[in-house]
């Protein structure tokens, strides 16, 4: 519950999560609770990531891992969740009452949820390949893409290129933690890479803004993470201000928000009482990040839906 937290110390923090969550009825049941937590603040649409994991000593294998994952999303039964690619109509959500109540039925709270699967900057490249070979094996449970994480400091970019290309190759997406310390190198060559999305972007000097703002690559702001990490100076100083008013792809996120101590409508606070958004650039911000999601053309059609729905009850 710390309000600073370097980023050495968050990644020792992650350590010792990791060391709590390598049972398989631990990951369903975190899973579970996660998308719960969500849920109950009304998001429609979530995106988890997580690195997966093997321990021999219980059995634990990357892909059992990863059905724990699955069997977590499964388990949900305060809400109903879309998951799966083919069942993206809205009467497909796991966890839909067979019952002949419609206003029951209709009165449900609903979440579609994608799954990426993380590389750690630890891995080798083997071991990033591995995981790429596993998002593709997934693809039919909600895997839609990869994601590059874990400590900054730590691996080198060339270590991971092979994965992501392969995984790109493959029809994965890919969003990269980008720019989370000085390293104008590794920036620019992943800026040249050109992810579908990138997350952070703190530390980028005056050429990478401007190669950034060229490319539109969207960016994933995460307000409390880069003050509490400090990332950024302040609040006041986070270059979610400058990319805004140049209107460039945004997505609000939370970061981990256990680790950060936040949540979704916390982030959308801390921007609108920061920034002066006023609740109109607030909901359009949200709108606008349904074009950045890494789910299909219809789920993004059913998003629109919910969001345009809202809009015309916020002004009856």
């Amino acid at each position: 519950m710390k309000n600073a937290r370097s980023l050495p110390e968050c990644f020792k923090l992650f350590d010792l999560i990791h060391i709590l969550t390598t049972d398989h009825a631990t990951v369903t049941r975190i899973t579970k609770e996660v998308i719960e937590d969500f849920a109950a603040e009304n998001i429609v649409y979530l995106e988890l990531r997580t690195t997966p994991k093997k321990n021999e000593a219980i059995g634990m294998s990357r892909r059992s891992y990863m059905d724990a994952v699955v069997d977590g999303l499964r388990a949900v039964d305060m809400v109903d969740v879309s998951f799966i690619p083919s069942h993206e109509s809205s009467e497909n959500f796991v966890g839909s009452p067979s019952i002949t109540d419609t206003c029951s039925v209709k009165n449900r709270r609903k979440i579609y949820v994608r799954l990426l699967l993380s590389i750690d900057r630890r891995e080798t490249t083997a071991a990033a390949m591995e995981t790429v070979r596993l998002a593709l094996e997934m693809k039919d449970l909600g895997v839609v893409g990869i994601d590059l994480s874990g400590n900054p400091v730590v691996g080198e970019w060339p270590t991971f290129l092979p994965a992501l290309k392969y995984a790109k190759e493959c029809g994965l997406l890919v969003t990269l933690h980008c720019g989370e310390v000085p390293n104008p190198k590794e920036i620019q060559a992943m800026l040249d890479f050109h992810p579908e999305r990138i997350g952070h972007a703190c530390c980028f000097g005056e050429e990478e803004f401007r190669k950034l703002k060229s490319t539109k690559i969207p960016v994933e702001i995460c307000l409390t993470s880069n003050v509490t990490t400090k990332s950024v100076s302040s609040i006041h100083d986070h270059h979610f201000v400058d990319l805004y008013k140049a209107k460039h792809p945004l997505v609000i996120c939370t970061d981990d928000s256990g680790v950060f101590s936040t949540s979704l409508s916390r982030e959308y606070n801390l921007a609108a009482s920061t920034f002066g958004l006023d609740e109109e650039e607030m909901f359009q911000l949200a709108r606008n990040a349904i074009e950045f999601v890494f789910a299909g053309d219809r789920v993004k059609k059913a998003l629109t839906e919910i969001f345009d729905l809202a809009a015309r009850k916020s002004t009856h």
